[in-house]
Formats: structure tokens, sequence, C-alpha cells
């Protein structure tokens, strides 16, 4: 082994410097391996970057480099440049496998990318005869980006891209072609300061023949209910990949041609799934679905119903797992269909009536027409005639028709026909008399449903007649009926009631006192309007205060009437009459009543009346100089009469947002003008104001107009009734046509990036939330922001607006402390949120309009505008201070608490021990010092000799 000057070996200086230069090339490798995490590890990363690059240079004597270079990368060029990561195209993943005929969607997403939020794609194929060939299918960006081969499938929309997002895309074929099969290419042109990450993705599509069948002979099937069926149909398919089958059996109801009732199912699963309207008959086992060897399923429905009658068929499906393990279906077919007629069971009846043989005049008088026999809850519909005429009828669905005079009594409360049970029919007379009295019988028909929802009857019977008679009254019997012929008055207008007493005590000529009583409504008390003494004195009461100033009382010796004129919502009620008789020579009314009863009550309803407004509802287009003035037109065609006003409200929706109406302006009945809330500002109410032309035209003038005014207009015409009590009540609402305002085309568009974002901010933190244009624009163009907010309960408001000249207005004051908006660059506007709150979370947008000069004297013009997306802030609660996690930790407060206090303990025992161990090691020290001054003198001289001579070679 030879050695160098230094006595090392060669192989071991080879060595070493192998190991430094490993070491070198490993250290100078790290810069690099940063760099290229650099995108997703962030500022610290580049930092750490610099830092170690610099020091390698700084060994290999290039830090004049790094001094040179330094000054120039700046933190903002940092951060623009690490707040991307990798660009990466993702697609969906393939082979995928469909049939030919039928449709497909393949998925594309970017992620990682720099530039606009919105991305572009650009779709290609690689076909199986060039697979090295481009063949281009279809861009976002470029409409004439396809080849000759697919650009009329792509004009038609059989082949088109569903943008899902900004960065995610559908590619939709409608319908697919054997020579479809290829390798499919998802690109995406580069936005990004330089290339970095992937561009495009690749998926195979392999287009299959469609080999589903499904088949079952049409027919035409004639059931009873509660009998049974059975159908089978074949359903087969040969692909030669591993595919699922699913059978679904539906009925089409007769008369719903497009609406189906999904009976049972054979999901790809091998499920049986019944649909929800057979769900109970799956349960109890009366719908089943079976398969019989390999391509026979059949549909058994063990007891039919009549609701089973229609057009059942079955449908087969074909489904295939692509390789994301998601099954997808690729074929369906559908087989012949089977007519099916149901005849409903019919079960034999018989229908009986009960009823008193007699009745006394004044109190009700109650039929019961009751079914015996038929089956179970029965459809059936009921029939009621007097003395051979019909009177009342309530079809199978309870729909009450009643002829001639009883529609009337019926809506004085005098009559009542219902159904008491599925078998049970009911008439019920209230305050019976002498017309009552007759041949009573009643006819059930049981009915089943037919065709387009009418009615087929089954089989009808009558009942047996039953003759009623009025029972004679005794000398002292009194009986009162009450009447109106207008149960349901108009406002303003005059009704009657009458309270009658038929025809003994009427002929006697007895002294009657009648007592009005009335119950307003949601009240349970009658009070008394007025009494009419049998001696003519009339004595009012005070509970309706105009009652007595509008009211007329008529009265003879059998009948009292009320007249009541100009009726208001306070005479709406319950009214009610008693009569007194008296001894027929009484002459006071302290005299002995021989006779009392009380009518039944009687629903009197105050209703507005019917409003006759009619408005102009015909629409147009108005195109209007840019700075010019114009007005919008509301003509009343028609309205009623009466003491009556008119309200307008002026509504508006802009082009450029799909929001709901907003309220311009409302000229109330009063003709007080009152804006609304988007529309209070001083330039707002300078723009737009109203004016009443005449009784019958109203105008909203539309001054200056910008691009910002662009939209549709309508006006709603309220119509208002005052009463005799001084209130106003709202007749009806009439809307007019639309009339839509569009600038006259200027050349100028303003274009707001449409990114969706959303935005995290943390409590009592700052957030900005930034709007950004896709071009300055012109030189000679100024522009005005305006930034909106919705939250959820509050709607949708303005925060501020700052102008083209540089001014800020805020929509609240309050507004000024906590927002702050600029303009960061010729393209950017930032609206900054200083000490958020847990409120102010909710979704942001603005909208920027662009200013330019017009006219002489010149004046700066809303050219256009444009919104942005919705972007979403989300206010996340703040950290808790140290002292707060400190109490929230039960744990660690005790640990805090306990261990000063065993320190405390533990300090002094420690510095007791070390107190004993310092004397013990003192001790013991002085002790050798003693033991080895002894030794020293025994030596002697001589030995100080041979010691310092050993010393001396040790040294050597």
């Amino acid at each position: 082994m030879e050695f160098n000057s230094k006595g090392k070996s060669d192989q071991a200086i080879l060595l070493l410097k192998k190991k430094k230069k490993e070491k070198k090339k490993k250290t100078s490798k790290a810069p690099l391996v940063c760099g290229i995490k650099a995108e997703v590890l962030g500022l610290a990363c580049m930092a750490r970057t610099l830092v170690e690059g610099a020091a390698i240079r700084w060994h290999s004597g290039d830090w004049s480099a790094n001094l040179f270079l330094f000054p120039f990368l700046s933190f903002s060029s940092l951060q623009a440049k690490l707040s991307f990561g990798q660009r990466e195209v993702t697609i969906q993943k393939g082979p995928l496998f469909r049939a030919a005929g039928y449709p497909i969607s393949i998925g594309c997403n970017v992620t990682g990318h720099q530039g606009p939020a919105e991305q572009h794609f650009q779709w290609s194929v690689y076909l199986p005869k060039a697979p090295t060939q481009e063949v281009q299918i279809v861009s976002t960006k470029d409409a004439t980006f396809s080849y000759a081969v697919y650009a009329q499938r792509v004009r038609s929309r059989g082949i088109y891209v569903e943008r899902v997002r900004g960065n995610s895309v559908f590619l939709h074929i409608s319908e697919l072609q054997p020579k479809d099969s290829g390798e499919y290419e998802c690109h995406t042109p580069n936005t990004d300061e330089r290339y970095y990450g992937n561009y495009s993705a690749k998926t195979r599509l392999i287009v299959i023949p469609d080999t589903l069948s499904a088949t079952m002979s049409p027919q035409t099937l004639h059931k009873e209910e509660g009998e049974s069926l059975e159908l089978t149909c074949e359903a087969s398919k040969a692909t030669a990949q591993h595919t699922h089958l699913s059978v679904t059996w539906y009925l089409m109801q007769d008369g719903e041609r497009n609406q189906t009732t999904k009976i049972i199912s054979l999901s790809k699963d091998f499920l049986l799934i019944p649909g929800s309207s057979y769900t109970e008959r799956f349960a109890a086992g009366d719908v089943q679905l079976s398969k019989l060897g390999v391509a026979t399923f059949r549909l058994s429905i063990g007891r039919l119903q009549p609701s089973d009658q229609g057009q059942l068929f079955c449908e087969a499906t074909e489904w295939i797992q692509d390789p994301d393990e998601t099954w997808t279906l690729i074929t369906r077919k559908r087989t012949a269909q089977t007519a099916l007629r149901m005849q409903p069971t019919v079960r034999d009846f018989q229908v009986n009536i009960s009823a008193e043989s007699t009745f006394t005049a004044g109190k009700s008088l109650e039929l019961v027409c009751l079914v015996v026999g038929s089956g179970r809850d029965p459809l059936l519909q009921g029939v009621w005639f007097f003395n051979g005429n019909e009177m009342a009828r309530m079809d199978a669905g309870g729909v009450l028709d009643l002829k001639g005079d009883y529609r009337q009594r019926a809506s004085q409360g005098q009559l009542q026909v219902s159904k008491l049970s599925p078998k049970a029919f009911s008439l019920k007379i209230f305050s019976a008399g002498p017309e009552d009295e007759g041949v009573y019988r009643c006819a059930v028909a049981e009915m089943a449903r037919a065709q387009m929802g009418s009615w087929q009857v089954l089989q009808s019977k009558r009942s047996p007649d039953s003759h009623v008679h009025l029972r004679k009254p005794a000398e002292s019997s009194l009986w009162v009926k009450l009447m109106s012929r207008q149960p349901k008055v108009e406002l303003a207008k005059t009704f009657g009631l009458s309270c009658i007493v038929e025809a003994d005590y009427a002929n006697l000529r007895v002294p009657l006192t009648v007592t009005w009583q009335f119950q307003p409504a949601r009240s349970q008390v009658f009070h008394p309007l007025v009494r009419i003494t049998h001696n003519g004195t009339i004595e009012w009461g005070g509970f309706l205060s105009q009652f007595q100033k509008k009211t007329k009382v008529l009265q003879s010796s059998f009948h009292s009437q009320l007249l009541i004129h100009d009726a208001t919502e306070e005479e709406a009620g319950v009214y009610q009459c008693k009569v007194e008789v008296y001894v027929r020579n009484s002459l006071c009314t302290s005299g002995p009543v021989r006779a009392s009863a009380i009518s039944h009550s009687l629903m009197i309803a105050i209703t507005l009346p019917e409003s006759k407004l009619q408005v102009n509802s015909s629409s147009q287009v108005q195109e209007i100089l840019i700075n010019s003035n114009t007005n919008i037109e509301c003509n009343i065609l028609s309205r009623s009469t009466g003491d009556l006003q008119l309200a307008v409200i002026w509504y508006f929706s802009p082009s450029s947002t799909k929001a709901t109406w907003l309220k311009i302006l409302q000229m109330d009945k009063n003709n007080v003008v009152k804006y609304g809330d988007e529309f209070h500002t001083l330039r707002r109410k300078q723009k737009f104001y109203p004016e009443k032309v005449s009784q019958d035209l109203f105008q909203l003038h539309v001054l200056n107009m910008e691009d910002s005014d662009q939209g549709k207009y309508h006006c709603a015409v309220e119509e208002w009734l005052l009463s005799t009590n001084g209130t106003w009540l709202k007749l009806g609402e009439k809307k007019s046509g639309l009339t839509e305002l569009k600038l006259r085309p200027t050349g100028s568009t303003v274009r707001v990036s449409k990114g969706y974002r959303t935005e995290n901010a943390t409590e009592h933190g700052e957030v900005a939330i930034h709007c950004s244009l896709e071009s300055s624009g012109s030189s000679a163009s100024l522009f005005s922001v305006m930034w909106y907010r919705n939250r959820e309960n509050s709607g949708r408001k303005m925060l501020v607006h700052l102008q083209h000249d540089g001014l800020l207005e805020y929509g609240e004051e309050g507004f000024r402390r906590h927002l702050h908006c600029y303009r960061s660059s010729p393209t950017d506007f930032v609206l900054k949120l200083h000490r958020v709150e847990m409120e102010d979370a909710g979704l942001y947008w603005c909208r920027v309009t662009e200013w330019q000069l017009h006219g002489s004297p010149s004046k700066w013009v809303n050219q256009a505008s444009d919104e942005s997306q919705h972007m979403v802030l989300m206010v996340l609660p703040s950290e808790p201070t140290f002292p707060s996690r400190i109490c929230s930790s039960t744990s660690l407060l005790y640990f805090l608490l306990v261990f000063p206090c065993i320190l405390l303990i533990l300090l002094p025992i420690s510095l007791l021990c070390w107190y004993h161990k310092a004397r013990k090691l003192s001790a013991l020290s002085l002790k050798a010092q003693n033991e080895k001054a002894l030794w020293v003198n025994l030596k002697g001289a001589g030995d100080w000799t041979t010691n310092r001579k050993e010393e001396e070679e040790e040294d050597d």
C-alpha cells in the first residue's frame, strides 16, 4: 500500500473524495427537488431553496451571483408564482364499453391551473385505423375546431360539450355509431405563466353492438276484480362483455299516455323492488316477479283491483360496470303492451230509509238512507226524492248537487245533505214546516271509475217510500222560521232578514214581541240588536254602533223583517230572532207570556264586490339611444264603480341578472310616492319618477337611459274601496304587459370574470373579495363597481358603490367603518371587510359599469355593465386564546394548580439532601489531603529527582 506525504493512502484519498462528491451532489439537488414541490409546499419551500442554493454557491465560490439576483426576487412575485399548483387534467377512466345507438357522457376536469377560473377544453379522437392521427371533434374555445367528419354532428348538437363548472366539462354524444370507437383526448389550452404539469388526458371508448331484446305477445285480457293475473316477457342479451340485466313491469293507465306506474322490478343487483303504489300488495304476497330459466320473467298479481286496468308491458335494461366501479346503463328495450280490462265484482245490496213518521213545526227533521249488503267500502252515489221529484244528489266523489229552492235553503243553514258513513246518507231539515210534509225516497247506485275519470253505474236500488206528516201543534206551541234571500251580501249593498211565525198563531192574531239577536264572527255570544214589542215599541241595542241609522224595521201580526242598508264587514255574523206570544188582551209587556220560540241560526257573509279592473296586458320592446329619455305607460281599460281609488306600483327586472322583480316605486291610493329599497338614492329618484296623466293613464319616466336601465318593466294596479266606516278595502289587482327597454348598440361591452369561488375568513380578522375584468377596456372609459350581498333571511342588499369618479357611496352609513372598496389595478376591484363577524357570511358579487363622455356639453354616460358570479364567504370562529384554552381543559388546569405545590414540597427536601452530601464530600476531601501530605513528607528530596525525570520522559 502506497502513502502520500501526509501518510494517507491513495485509496483512502479517493474514497474520501468520492464521499465528498456524493455529499455535494446530494446537497446540490435539494433546491431542484424543493423547486419541483414549491407549487405545493408554498413560500417556505422556496425560501429554503434560496437559502440552501445560496449556501452551495458560497461554498463553490459563486456567492456574487446570488448577491446580484436576490434583490429582484420580491415577496409578491414569489407569492404569485406559488399560489397555484401543478396543472393536472383528468378524464374518466377507460376502457368504456357503450352500445351503438345510445348516448355517452365522458367527464374531464382540470386542476392546479393559473389564469381565469373558466378554462377551455378541446376534444379529439385517435381512431383505430390511424392511431397516431388526431381528429378534432369539438372545442369550447373555437367554433371552427371540428374536422369535417364531425362538423355536422356538432352543429346539430348530436355532439356537444356541457360545462359543469369553470374547470369541469362533459362530452356528450347523443347517438353512438360503430365508427366512434377510439381513444378520446381531452386537452386544455395553456393559461399558465409556464408549462408545468400535464395538459391533456386520454380514455378509450369501444362501441359494441346492441344485442338486447325484450318481447311479449300483445293481447287483450278481461278480468274480474279479485281474479289473478300472470304475464311473461322474454328478455335476453348476447354482449361479449360482462353485463347485468334488470327487468321492470309497468302499468300505463288509460288516458295517461305519458305517465307510467312501476309495478315491480328485478334490479341489476338481483333485488325485487316494488313500485310505491304496490308496496303493500307486494308485502302481502299479491304482487311477485319470478325469473323462469335464462330469459323468461313472469309477473304475478294475486287479487286484481280496478286500479290495475290499463296497458301493461315490461322493460329490460342492460348495465355494465366501468373501470371506476360504477354501473352504467348501455341499452334499454320495451315490449309490446297487453291491455287489461277489469270488470268490478257486483255484490247485491238493499236500501232502506229511516225517519220519524211525524215532525213538529219549527223543529228538526232528519232522514237517513241506509245501504245493507254490497262490498267493503263501496263507491256509492245517493239521491233524495220528495214527492217524486229529485231534491238532492251526492255522487261517489262527495260532490253535492241541490235542486230548486233547496239550494237557497241550504245556503241559509236550513237544510243539510251529508254522508254519515260509506253506506249511510243523511238529509236534515232545520226548522221544518208544513211545506216539508210529504213522501220521501232515496236511491243508491254503486259506481266504478271508468276511462278518463268518469263514473260507471254498476247497479242501482231504491228505498221504499217514507211518509212524513206534520204533527198538529198543541194550543201553547210556537215555532219560528228565519229566512234571507241573500246569505252572501256584497259590501255597501242592502240585505233583508225575515222572522216568520206559517199559520195557527198568525190566524189567531195574538200580540207578538220579536227580539233580533246577533253573534259576530269569531264570537260565541249573542247580543240584542233590536226589540219590537207587541204594542209597537222599538228598543234598540247598542252593540253595533251604526245599526239603528241604517236599519228599517217592518212588522205584522205574524212577520218581522229587518232591512239593513250599506252593509259593512261589521254586520257579518250569525242572526237569530226570538218570538214571544202574549195574552190577547194584555196591554203591556209585563203581562204573562203565553209561548216563546227562537229561530235557527242564519249566517250572513259580507263579501267584497267583484272587481271589474282591467289593465292593458300587451307587451312591447323599445330601443332607446343612450343618454335619452323615455316613458312607460300603464293604461287602465276598465274599473269598478263606487268610491274607489287606484294604487300603481312599478317593477323592474334587469337584463343582466336572473333576479326577481325589483320594486322601483309605488304611488299609493292617496298619490303618495314611495321608492323601493334599491331605488331610494338621489340619483335613482332623479332617474325614475311617476306621473298620473289622467284617471286611466299612468306613466313612468326614465331619464338619461343607461346600460343598467336595460330590462323589463311592468306596473301593478290595485283597486281600493273606501267603506262607510272609513277603512280602505282592496278589491283587486291587475298587472300590465311587459315593456322591455333596450339600448341601441354602441359597440361597448364589459365582461366580468365568472369564476365561482368560496372564500374562508376568520372571525375578527380581515378578508378581501376580488372582482376582475377580462380586459381593461378603452382608454377613454372609466369604470364603477357596486358590491352586493345576499344573506339568509335578509335578502339582497347594496353594500358600497365606487363611482367612476372615485367617490364612495355606502348602502348604509354603518358600513363605512366595516367595508372598504378600491381599485387595485386597471382590471381588478377589491372589497375588503375589516373585523369580520359571523353575520358577514353569505353570497357576494359585483357589478362593473363602463362610463364614457357623450354629448355637448359632454357628460359621463353609462355604456355597458356586467355582473360577476356569486362568491360564497364562510366565516370561521376565531381560535381560542391561551387563557381560554387553559380554562377549557380541566386536566391542564389541575396540573397547573397542583404542580407548583409539588415543587414547593420537593425543593426543600432536595436542598437538604444536597447539603448533607456536600458535607460528606468535604470531609472525605479533607481526609485525602491529609494523607497525601503525610506521604510527601516521607519520600524526601531524592525521590524528587527521579520523579522529575520520569515526568520529562512521559512528556516526550
